[in-house]
């Protein structure tokens, strides 16, 4: 149940170009959700929305498709804040999708300013793993080989101070992934089944604790 105060601002550009825009404040906010998950990619939260994951496993399913925006993480933050509810976070196991990790953890290294406004320091990331390539067998087909950009990036990440005193599971799977030299997105672990990660992936980590 979300509860919305709602004021309407325009702004006029010419005679003939009237923009509007309407600014809404969360005053209230109640729900029986037990865990928030945040996925990466819209792709798979319409994935765990035809496989209605929320009502079976009674949670909120955010994504912000992709690096997220202001309003994802300020109202990400304020139902974390107000519900008190455990939060975790899908992404590929790639660069790109560790670093998106990061920023909702520690906040975005454009906006060092107002990381306090908006990180979330209990997230878990739940994954995917670097490791999780061996653990569950996937074929070499859902494996890409870093790129030189790719070995670039996963370097520089590595020398952030942060990952070595708040986060260093984080960053050693991070390492595994320069190690191996591979990345894969999260569908990889639906090659042999579609529901997979509604079914078991997510729910079963979640249940035995297999986050960091």
């Amino acid at each position: 149940r979300l509860n919305f105060s709602a004021c309407l601002l325009t702004s006029t550009h010419g005679a003939h170009n009237l923009k509007k825009y309407f600014l809404f404040v969360l005053v209230d906010i109640a729900s029986v959700a037990k865990y928030v998950l945040v996925v990466e990619k819209e792709t798979v939260f319409q994935r765990l929305a035809n496989d209605k994951f929320c009502e079976r496993n009674h949670c909120i399913v955010i994504t912000g498709r992709g690096y997220p925006d202001v309003p994802t993480r300020r109202f990400l933050r304020h139902i974390v804040e107000q519900l008190h509810l455990p939060i975790y976070c899908l992404v590929d196991s790639d660069p790109y999708g560790f670093d998106i990790l990061t920023t909702y953890r520690f906040g975005s290294m454009q906006m060092a300013y107002d990381a306090m406004l908006m990180h979330i320091p209990g997230l878990r990331w739940l994954g995917v793993f670097p490791s999780d390539s061996e653990k569950y067998n996937l074929p070499d087909r859902c494996l890409l080989h870093l790129t030189p950009e790719d070995k670039k990036k996963v370097e520089a990440m590595l020398s952030r101070c942060y990952l070595r005193k708040e986060a260093p599971k984080w960053r050693l799977e991070l390492e595994i992934m320069l190690q191996k030299g591979v990345k894969f997105e999260i569908e990889a672990l639906s090659v042999n089944s579609l529901s997979l990660l509604s079914d078991w992936y997510i729910p079963s980590k979640i249940q035995h604790g297999n986050y960091i």
